[in-house]
């Protein structure tokens, strides 16, 4: 149960960043920040699966977990700047929320290549996708003009993501954890008493795949 519930969010997210967005495909090059993370872990498994080269971000102490999943090439973040390592990359799945990396991220893809933020700016698409009205799209327009411009003059495209429940997508998920194709990374279960615990330890940054809260 508690594999089960680890799965939706970041399974979904993969998903749709990596198939639905950014249609990766075989041969091609994807960079996955923050691999050890419960996104990150899930994402390199998934990408690896549809045949792609993984290259992903981690601190020393998860070096061999990120690899254990199917990482090609990964870069401890503390010593190295991937910046200057990676080049000519397909997709880029981005997680940091410092505006200076994410800048750094475009510039390691392709031309053409799409990067796909899950932490923002959020961009007029997006908000049109979803039905917001037309002052929150002049709104997200604002606040995601630089990044977008910098895309546009680079070649390369710039997407933002919000995750949505899908049950076709979630069942084409389970088809692939039922078939040993993907591990759900789980680091901690806390109990419900604990919540406040489970939330601190989430902040610290240092939670390998998922935090799981049991109801007893």
């Amino acid at each position: 149960m508690e594999e089960a519930a680890s799965i939706p969010l970041v399974g979904l997210t993969s998903w749709q960043a990596l198939v639905e967005i950014s249609k990766l495909k075989k041969g091609q090059k994807v960079f996955i920040q923050a691999g050890s993370g419960g996104v990150g872990t899930f994402a390199i498994q998934l990408a690896k699966h549809l045949g792609a080269y993984v290259a992903t971000t981690t601190s020393s102490t998860n070096i061999q977990l990120v690899k254990s999943l199917g990482a090609d090439l990964v870069i401890d973040y503390k010593k190295e700047n991937f910046a200057t390592i990676l080049k000519d990359y397909d997709v880029v799945l981005h997680s940091n929320k410092d505006p200076k990396v994410l800048e750094s991220s475009l510039l390691v893809l392709k031309q053409g290549g799409t990067l796909v933020s899950l932490t923002g700016p959020p961009t007029p698409e997006f908000a049109r996708q979803i039905g917001l009205g037309w002052h929150i799209q002049m709104l997200t327009g604002l606040l995601s003009m630089r990044v977008r411009k910098k895309a546009k003059k680079l070649g390369v495209d710039f997407k933002f993501l919000f995750m949505r429940a899908e049950g076709k997508q979630l069942g084409e998920i389970t088809n692939l954890i039922e078939a040993g194709k993907i591990r759900p990374i789980i680091d901690k279960v806390f109990p419900f008493e604990e919540v406040n615990e489970a939330m601190s330890y989430v902040e610290t940054g240092r939670a390998k795949g998922k935090v799981v809260i049991k109801l007893d």
